[in-house]
């Protein structure tokens, strides 16, 4: 694919689409090159619908196909909370900060076997004629009482995966990408990418 436009203001979450998207797609555009773009209100009640209505809203304004994801931390404890409201878990606008504070608070003596976790991830490419795809990816993990590492952004310094010992935020990020949530959803995407280029 020549072009794709990545729905995200998220520098972080830009910086693992492009290297993701390494040799698939040409030119990775994001809302900075076009200004004017629609600012979107994530209201849906899930992943899926949110990273719908961001695809299709700049596919339409574009003209173009984009890429927009929802993803977030669902706690075992926390009955699936802080869900598709995982960034603005403590009010909007909260920085990454406030929201692992307000997780911490949440999970303050909660023991080990019961802070299990899972980030999901659901990615919808839309085109401009309103054709949409969706993948979705998850990674399970354990929530630490205190951040770990310097890499990565969000929830990130408090998710460890087990079998490789360290957060998602000390893992390299060939490594990161590999294994995460957007990762995973990632690699079925690509795979769609490169049927489309064999038609």
């Amino acid at each position: 694919m020549k072009e794709l436009m990545v729905a995200s203001g998220n520098k972080g979450k830009l910086r693992e689409f492009r290297e993701l998207l390494r040799g698939v797609v040409d030119t990775v555009l994001s809302p900075a090159d076009f200004p004017g773009l629609p600012e979107v209100e994530e209201d849906g009640d899930s992943f899926e619908a949110n990273a719908l209505k961001k695809a299709r809203s700049a596919a339409v304004f574009t003209g173009m196909p984009v890429l927009a994801d929802d993803s977030g931390l669902s706690v075992e404890y926390l009955h699936g909370r802080p869900g598709a409201h995982s960034a603005r878990f403590a009010g909007e606008g909260a920085s990454d900060a406030d929201n692992n504070a307000l997780l911490l608070r949440e999970l303050a003596g909660v023991p080990t076997e019961m802070r299990g976790a899972a980030f999901h991830c659901v990615i919808a490419l839309c085109r401009p004629d309103g054709i949409c795809l969706t993948f979705d990816g998850k990674l399970s993990g354990t929530m630490l009482e205190e951040a770990r590492g310097a890499g990565g952004f969000g929830y990130d310094p408090l998710f460890l995966v087990p079998e490789y010992g360290q957060t998602l935020s000390e893992l390299p990020l060939e490594i990161k990408n590999a294994i995460s949530h957007r990762g995973r959803a990632m690699q079925q995407l690509k795979a769609a990418l490169a049927g489309e280029g064999k038609e």
